[in-house]
């Protein structure tokens, strides 16, 4: 099936969850596999956990917190702890790190989901938005069989043949830079620039499946 045209019907086909419509729930922040490759040192790296309280009431966190599957009926949102920093609307969790600075490296296996979006997010995103959809995001999504690059909610297709196991993610704050990674190479598949102003989190949205967060990895050789 062709990538869709709209951005706002691609967020329509992939996102917005059962329990999502209603306004009451709107509200806005108040605020490890073998390689088979060298990595290069870096002065630290960059280790989290998905964040529980950020989680929208259809995810459930797994494996201590490092992975997150998607439950089409989910919890229904009033047994859900209620805080500011969860998303009401939208099957999107954070990490528990922010950066403001640095160079960092993590991966995603992606086998078992069909349709998702890994990147970042100011830590400060409205819990109202999708990721990707604003400003304040910036995020390589997968659905109806293609890659694309998102944030502002413009869509910009990728060209990547089939679908890895296992992706990565490379963020430079100061170069301001965030791409998608071939760990099989290794390789830079595509680059998204922005100015990075705010902290920032990892950011994960799944509406198919599940998908397993390996942080506290160095970068591989080559990248830069």
């Amino acid at each position: 099936m062709a990538m869709p045209v709209s951005a706002a019907r691609l967020c329509r086909l992939a996102g917005r969850t059962v329990s999502s419509v209603s306004a009451r729930h709107r509200r806005a922040v108040s605020l490890p596999a073998r390689r088979r490759y060298i990595y290069t040192s870096t002065e630290s790296n960059l280790q989290f956990k998905l964040d529980e309280r950020t989680a929208h009431s259809s995810l459930d966190l797994f494996k201590k917190d490092t992975g997150v599957i998607y439950r089409m009926l989910g919890l229904d949102p009033s047994h859900v702890q209620d805080n500011p920093e969860r998303f009401r609307d939208w099957a999107v969790v954070f990490g528990n790190e922010k950066i403001s600075s640095g160079r960092h490296y993590w991966e995603v296996t992606v086998k078992k989901s069909q349709e998702f979006r890994l990147g970042v997010a100011e830590s400060v995103m409205s819990r109202d938005d999708c990721v990707g959809t604003n400003t304040s995001s910036w995020v390589y999504g997968y659905a109806q069989r293609k890659w694309f690059a998102m944030t502002s909610n413009k869509i910009v297709p990728v060209t990547l043949v089939g679908k890895p196991d296992r992706v990565g993610i490379l963020l430079d704050f100061e170069a301001g830079l965030l791409a998608l990674v071939d760990v099989e190479k290794p390789r830079i598949i595509h680059t998204l620039r922005a100015q990075f102003k705010a902290p920032l989190c990892p950011a994960f949205g799944v509406w198919d499946g599940e998908l397993l967060t390996h942080s506290g990895l160095e970068e591989p050789e080559g990248l830069k």
